[in-house]
């Protein structure tokens, strides 16, 4: 977390039953932080946040907060494959901003004929 030219490490136990959800940062964030304390219910569509992604690094984060253009900034550690992997095994949605991923994929298919 990044709050009044500081970095703060921020940690807590992930939650202690088996849903692959609860076990990623971005839901602890969320649950434990975002909408208790922020009041920030939905992160999709709640004006008081916004998303910057990771390819900008921390320094764009350090810069909107220096700047006065946000109050707070929270870096998170990306999703790991594992963690994706147990998310689509139990057939669940991946929460708002947990799949940004970089370098991105280029969109469409091609099929190439020999």
């Amino acid at each position: 977390m990044y709050l009044d030219q500081q970095w703060y490490d921020l940690a807590w136990q992930p939650a202690a039953d088996a849903d692959p959800i609860s076990q990623l940062d971005v839901t602890g964030l969320q649950d434990r932080l975002l909408a208790p304390l922020l009041g920030i219910d939905d992160p999709r569509t709640s004006k008081r946040i916004d998303f910057i992604g990771g390819i900008r690094g921390t320094d764009e984060l350090v810069k909107l907060v220096d700047s006065g253009k946000a109050a707070v900034a929270f870096s998170m550690y990306p999703t790991t494959v594992e963690q994706l992997m147990a998310i689509a095994d139990a057939n669940q949605i991946m929460p708002p901003k947990s799949t940004w991923f970089e370098p991105k994929l280029r969109s469409g298919l091609f099929i190439h004929t020999f």
